[in-house]
């Protein structure tokens, strides 16, 4: 790595929108060694009420054991004090409202618990409305506008990413507040189902929210034999869609899970039982080489850099388009 580059990745705030990781010590001390300042931990998938509070325990106990590397965030001012202290800051995060149940009144008890970003759906239908794989999208539901609307007041992040289009586009015309997409490619340079349509990109932006430009090979033009230049590819094309101040990281690390493996063959099953809806869980799927390890983190300052970027353009995708997307959403309304 250049000077300049190692430069500007210590000084930069270092924000990862999703990692849907097998969370152990060994993917903190990642973590640090790729000089992550936060990271979106979302690795609930199907989950009902009382697993999602098991996965607030476990999150006790990883904070407790690993104090020296990780720490809670609640607010904003947790991911100062990360970096501050050279740790790394986890907010909780779901891939899926399902531990809501039917109930608009656990939004807050789950904000209270450090559960600061929701994805609405995960792949398929449930309360609020339809994932990228229910065979119609019907849109955002009656009860997913109200669920939208307390996520706004008690300042929950909304997050769109495996929600279908049309209910996508619905939460954003609906949510008072910046809504995000923390990890996706765009379909407009490889048209599946997955990625989504630059139309949806705007929309986000326009709203003030953030995408995330997501590492999963099956939706990159060169899929498994993609480079990290592939990547960077993505993210110019998500770029030119709708500027500089809209774009951000937001990986999908998945470690720790092997693959194929039975993690996988659950997420990709619908409710984690039923049909199969990709071949994704029983398939080799890799990260683009130069970019495959959450330690490699910093490459990614520096291919930035070498395109010609500018040292404000890199921290804005860094971090700061984050930072902001967070001040904008998290605080809850009085």
């Amino acid at each position: 790595m250049t000077d300049t580059a190692r430069r500007l990745h210590g000084q930069s705030l270092v924000i990862d929108g999703l990692q849907t990781c097998a969370w152990s010590r060994s993917v903190f001390e990642e973590m640090r060694a790729g000089g992550l300042t936060m990271v979106n931990a979302a690795s609930l998938l199907w989950e009902n009420f009382s697993e999602g509070m098991a996965y607030i325990r476990q999150w006790e106990r990883l904070f407790a054991e690993n104090a020296d590397l990780i720490l809670p965030v609640r607010g904003i001012g947790d991911i100062e004090t990360a970096r501050a202290t050279n740790r790394t800051g986890i907010s909780i995060g779901w891939q899926n409202t399902s531990p809501l149940e039917d109930r608009l009144d656990y939004v807050r008890l789950f904000k209270m618990l450090g559960v600061n970003i929701m994805q609405l759906t995960y792949n398929t239908q449930n309360y609020s409305g339809a994932g990228y794989l229910e065979r119609r999208d019907s849109g955002l539901t009656g009860f997913g506008h109200e669920v939208v609307e307390e996520m706004n007041r008690h300042g929950v992040l909304c997050d769109l990413s495996h929600v279908g289009d049309l209910t996508s586009e619905e939460v954003i015309a609906h949510s008072r507040k910046p809504v995000c997409i923390s990890h996706v490619l765009p379909r407009a340079l490889r048209d599946v189902k997955r990625n989504k349509p630059d139309h949806l990109f705007r929309a986000c932006a326009e709203k003030g929210g953030v995408i995330g430009v997501s590492l999963f090979a099956p939706g990159l033009k060169a899929g498994n034999d993609a480079t990290i230049e592939d990547y960077l590819d993505a993210m110019s094309h998500v770029l030119n869609v709708v500027g500089e101040d809209h774009v951000a990281l937001g990986t999908d690390f998945s470690t720790g899970h092997p693959r194929p493996g039975p993690w996988q063959v659950w997420a990709n099953r619908d409710k984690g039982y039923a049909r199969t809806l990709t071949e994704f869980g029983s398939s080799v799927i890799r990260k683009p080489a130069g970019f495959a390890r959450i330690s490699e983190t910093p490459n990614v300052t520096r291919a930035m850099l070498r395109r010609g970027w500018s040292e404000s353009r890199v921290e804005k995708i860094l971090g700061l388009n984050w930072m902001r997307v967070f001040r904008d959403s998290w605080a809850a309304e009085v």
